[in-house]
């Protein structure tokens, strides 16, 4: 009999050593670590309809394996604000977390260890929660950027060899980055007492003369932080490489007025713009102080109110431009002389709108100023007149599944995405491919 007992307490003795071991190889009994309070950076990219925050990157305080985080280790809140506002607060919510993984402190994935999580954030044109901008348009009439305040707390443990990680919360801000917009440098110049401020993009080094694209901005993106004329809309796009590609690296200037292009001499929108001196002095400057410009090939062209300032330029100022690509512009056509269609009819000028436009309806606009152009002559002349303006990404949806429209005054999208084809000389043509090979030698 005992004998027997003596067995049967080896054997338990042996199974209870042997959960043990599984436990802690498993880590289901591994200790737990001590944590702290910690931070967390943004990753801001300018989308089709503006600035969004796509990802933060979460401090985790010490090393973990990857592939210890996952989608629903983490919940995303965010609060939003405008400080501009009488009532700053713009609201507040939880964020979907699409994707998570292990990386350095710049977001990089990491092979096997790391320190940092990136969370990827669920984006979309009608989720005000992940925008980085607000439009005043009750106040100032302007986008800004505002203060976006996360709170990042930890729901699932992480496992690390060392222990578990829990409890997390990461609610200092320790910085962002601005995807492309961190890209540009910014400026001001002041002439006759007009002050101009600009952000610019300077090409890598090369040893040939590169062009210089003029982007104008529209109605919502003066004031006097330059920044915001290339991430209100996806201006900062004239800097990616795919854009870059079709010039062999192009300088990108984009001025900004402290109001509007179209604040007129006698009215607004009358034909005249009174920074229009100061607006040409800045780009004569920005070309004398760069030496690599190509001053053959020096393209102007915006959208809206910027479309508008966009006609003035290539008005009065025709042989100094090699090309020009208005959007949406905003000049009315009765405004537009006889005298004025046979001078720019010589000038390489391609349009952009939608059927849809309600701001600027292309039938008082565009559309009538194309035509004339036409039978004054103009050989080089392009419309792209969309039937609307729908998400070219093909990443959203209305609730039937055709693709999310969005107002019929923002062709710039299809203008930032190289959407705009025409046949030319037997060939389909994008917009940046005709407007890389306009030159004022040719």
């Amino acid at each position: 009999m005992m004998k027997r007992k003596n067995w049967v307490k080896s054997i338990m003795l042996a199974g209870t050593a042997a959960m043990l071991s599984i436990s802690y190889n498993t880590g289901v009994f591994a200790k737990e670590l001590p944590t702290q309070p910690t931070s967390y950076k943004t990753v801001t990219e300018i989308e089709d309809w503006g600035a969004a925050i796509t990802k933060v990157i979460v401090d985790l305080g010490r090393p973990v394996p990857q592939g210890s985080v996952t989608a629903d280790t983490f919940k995303v809140h965010v609060a939003r604000y405008d400080n501009r506002l009488a009532n700053p607060f713009l609201g507040e919510g939880d964020r979907g977390v699409t994707k998570a993984y292990v990386s350095d402190k710049d977001g990089n994935p990491a092979v096997k260890t790391g320190k940092y999580a990136v969370l990827e954030l669920k984006i979309a044109p009608s989720d005000s929660l992940g925008s980085a901008l607000n439009y005043d348009w009750a106040g100032t009439g302007f986008n800004n950027w505002v203060d976006s305040n996360y709170t990042i707390t930890q729901q699932k443990d992480i496992v690390t060899s060392a222990g578990t990680v829990s409890g997390l919360v990461a609610d200092t801000f320790a910085g962002g980055t601005r995807v492309l917009v961190d890209d540009f440098k910014t400026g001001k110049a002041t002439y006759d007492n007009t002050t101009l401020t600009y952000a610019d993009f300077t090409p890598s080094k090369d040893n040939h003369k590169n062009p210089l694209i003029i982007w104008l901005h529209g109605m919502g993106e003066g004031g006097t932080d330059p920044t915001i004329p290339i991430s209100a809309n996806k201006a900062d796009n004239f800097a990616s490489k795919e854009i870059q590609s079709y010039f062999d690296g192009a300088y990108v200037l984009a001025p900004q007025t402290p109001t509007y292009w179209m604040d007129g001499l006698t009215g607004f929108g009358d034909g005249t713009s009174k920074y229009e001196n100061a607006l040409m002095s800045l780009i004569k400057d920005y070309v004398a102080n760069h030496k690599d410009i190509d001053s053959n090939r020096i393209y102007i062209g915006g959208d809206s109110n910027g479309g508008y300032m966009t006609m003035l330029m290539a008005r009065d100022y025709t042989n100094y431009f090699a090309a020009a690509f208005p959007t949406c512009e905003a000049l009315r056509d009765t405004l537009i002389s006889d005298a004025d269609i046979q001078k720019m009819k010589g000038l390489p000028l391609w349009f952009t709108a939608a059927k849809t436009d309600t701001t600027v309806p292309p039938v008082d606009y565009v559309v009538p100023t194309y035509n004339r152009l036409v039978q004054a002559g103009a050989t080089n002349v392009h419309l792209s007149l969309f039937d609307d303006v729908h998400d070219p990404s093909g990443l959203y949806q209305n609730a039937d599944g055709t693709p999310f429209v969005y107002p019929g005054h923002w062709s710039w999208i299809y203008v930032y995405n190289n959407l705009p084809t025409d046949t030319i000389n037997g060939k389909t043509t994008s917009i940046m491919e005709w407007l890389a090979a306009q030159s004022l030698n040719k």
